[in-house]
């Protein structure tokens, strides 16, 4: 059973959802503020976070850059703002789908779904399993040895497959203490990560360079 973190400051929209999540047979966790929600990060493992945009202590957008730190969790934005470029914004900074308000409860459902089957499909398409929990990434049925650093590009990587991360996305997730992140780590670490893809298989090239914009995980 998936479990959702929804973080939502209206009454009615947050019982709604939660209700639907539910009856779908998800386990819905809700939040009424940004503060909240960290706390409850810390101390649980979610596979999907609903993001409201306005909220009352923090912006959505901050949030999720604080919700993944260190960690890899899909999410999606709620709000009420409807303007194209909100919409690109809360795209670019790295959110897997935006719903605008008011949507419909089992569309959100149908979303969530999606978004959650991407990630499950990935195991079984490009040769990646990766357990979030235990913070493992396995290729070709072999344990990846990662470092801590490398573990966190692998995983931003593996929850968007197919899309382009550029170096600052990946820094603002893996490098949370802001210590030794520029792009040059960005590449090293890029390097590092072909190197032990290739010693398990020399053939593979999974992660890709997208000249002037960042890298991709090749999904087959």
């Amino acid at each position: 059973m998936a479990r959702i973190l929804l973080v939502e400051d209206e009454g009615a929209i947050a019982q709604t959802v939660a209700f639907a999540l539910r009856a779908e047979g998800f386990e819905a966790v809700h939040a009424l503020t940004g503060r909240e929600a960290l706390r409850l990060i810390a101390g649980g493992t979610f596979d999907l976070a609903l993001l409201d945009v306005g909220l009352p202590d923090i912006d959505g957008y901050a949030l999720l850059r604080e919700l993944r730190r260190g960690r890899d969790l899909p999410a999606i934005f709620l709000t009420a703002r409807q303007a194209e470029a909100e919409r690109v914004l809360g795209l670019e900074l790295g959110a897997d789908d935006y719903i605008a308000k008011p949507f419909s409860p089992r569309e959100l459902v149908a979303r969530v779904r999606a978004v959650l089957r991407r990630g499950r499909a990935l195991q079984t398409s490009s040769g990646f399993e990766h357990d979030a929990e235990g913070h493992r990434v396995f290729f070709r049925g072999r344990l990846l040895d990662l470092t801590r650093y490398e573990y966190g590009v692998m995983a931003a990587l593996l929850q968007r497959p197919g899309a382009i991360l550029t170096r600052a996305q990946l820094m603002d997730r893996v490098w949370s203490d802001g210590s030794d992140s520029t792009d040059r780590t960005v590449d090293t670490h890029i390097k590092t990560l072909r190197a032990k893809l290739r010693e398990i298989d020399a053939e593979a090239d999974p992660i890709r360079t997208q000249r002037g914009l960042g890298y991709s995980l090749q999904v087959v």
